[in-house]
């Protein structure tokens, strides 16, 4: 377990590969039908994470669903810090999962505050992954 300090606070972080967790953090927003998922890598900008994942809900109910979700999956691998914020209305709902941070909007927030631009400078390509034949 990593000790570090940010601004005099103590936080506890369980290391997790960044690659890993992006991976279930995706499948879990494409889980519930998450619109228009971005990943960038923010660990030239910023220390405090290494990953922004931004996607859109379509509606309260979505957001919440789809945040609630990636808690969910982040903490049943290993995630056992992961936060999450706003769901009270549903319009932004923020998952702090240490090393990423997801930012679930609906349509017209992520308009207005374009956090790609302030977050996008370096994209992350990640693969498809080919779901499984049903079985018959």
């Amino acid at each position: 377990m990593l000790l570090f300090t940010i601004e005099g606070s103590l936080r506890n972080i369980t290391c997790m590969d960044i690659r890993k967790l992006q991976r279930i953090i995706v499948n879990a927003l494409e889980d519930v039908k998450a619109q228009d998922i971005k990943v960038f890598n923010t660990s030239k900008q910023t220390a405090l994470f290494d990953r922004v994942i931004i996607a859109t809900g379509s509606s309260n109910r979505q957001t919440r669903a789809l945040g609630h979700h990636v808690l969910c999956e982040v903490r049943e691998n290993g995630g056992d810090q992961a936060k999450i914020e706003g769901l009270e209305t549903g319009e932004w709902v923020l998952v702090d999962c240490g090393a990423a941070v997801v930012h679930i909007m609906q349509p017209q927030l992520r308009a207005f505050y374009n956090l790609e631009e302030l977050w996008g400078a370096n994209p992350v390509k990640m693969k498809v992954l080919e779901e499984a034949p049903a079985e018959k």
